[in-house]
């Protein structure tokens, strides 16, 4: 059993019988985990302890601290009596921009944009991405049949989210699971960033809602097609169509809705 799981006893009720029967059960892990950059606390994120470099470097670069994996010097985890601690050194040009920011935030494991102080501070991205390949309909239907298989810790816990990274042929490539739909897309592209993976070359698909916080971290990491399993809320539409990117969601194996970038698909006209 990973980290992110751990085993406890429980008891079974049987309404109908009012049985009662001792039973084991998986449960996802959820921990406190603060992040300091240089020697400052930054955030306090509750999460899942699987992929934590993975999430530490798609979070800082989610955040805005870094722009890429190089950005960071090392990454240190350690253990603290409340949780665990992660250490983030930067190369010296990154740090001084990042002390001249200033931001506290307490993550709680739905929270996107937790601490900040005001409006003006809503993280936000300026630049459009760039558009690659459409994807297919048949790439996203592969996607869809193929993500549960990559969910072994919610397989056992039923208690976590995933993002998932596929290639634009819908072939599989990486995913990452945590009991925070934004942990578990900042995990997916803290790995990617770290393989130096390129965003025009495929698409995400995350098993939560698509919500403000989702567009706005994958048009940060550059990618131009977001499918989701739930629906979008009305500002990750705005925002998705502000961004260029491609928004898929209410996706299942039978179907999916195109919200954004519709230009293309349809005609508003209706024709005899």
């Amino acid at each position: 059993m990973t980290p992110g799981a751990r085993e406890v006893t429980a008891s079974t009720l049987s309404f109908a019988s009012h049985e009662v029967k001792e039973t084991h059960r998986a449960l996802a892990v959820e921990t406190p985990l603060e992040l300091v950059v240089g020697t400052i606390p930054y955030a306090v994120m509750m999460v899942t302890p699987d992929d934590l470099e993975d999430f530490v470097t798609g979070f800082a670069m989610t955040e805005g601290v870094i722009e890429r994996a190089s950005d960071t010097r090392a990454i240190t985890i350690e253990q603290h009596p409340k949780g665990l601690r992660a250490l983030i050194d930067l190369v010296p040009e990154k740090l001084s921009a990042h002390l001249s920011r200033k931001r506290a935030m307490t993550g709680r494991t739905s929270c996107g944009v937790c601490g900040i102080e005001d409006l003006t501070s809503l993280p936000s991205q300026d630049q459009t991405v760039e558009k690659s390949t459409r994807i297919s309909d048949a790439a996203i239907k592969r996607a869809i049949d193929t993500l549960a298989a990559h969910q072994p810790l919610n397989d056992s816990t039923r208690a976590v989210h995933a993002a998932a990274w596929f290639n634009g042929d819908g072939s599989f490539v990486l995913a990452r699971e945590d009991v925070g739909r934004h942990n578990a897309l900042d995990k997916t592209i803290g790995a990617l960033i770290r393989s130096d993976a390129d965003p025009k070359l495929g698409f995400m698909l995350i098993t939560s809602r698509a919500s403000y916080e989702m567009i706005e971290k994958t048009a940060r990491f550059g990618a131009s097609t977001l499918v989701a399993i739930s629906a979008p809320t009305s500002l990750a539409v705005e925002r998705a169509e502000a961004l260029g990117i491609t928004l898929y969601a209410i996706a299942r194996a039978d179907g999916a809705m195109q919200f954004t970038n519709l230009a293309n698909e349809f005609s508003k006209e209706t024709r005899p």
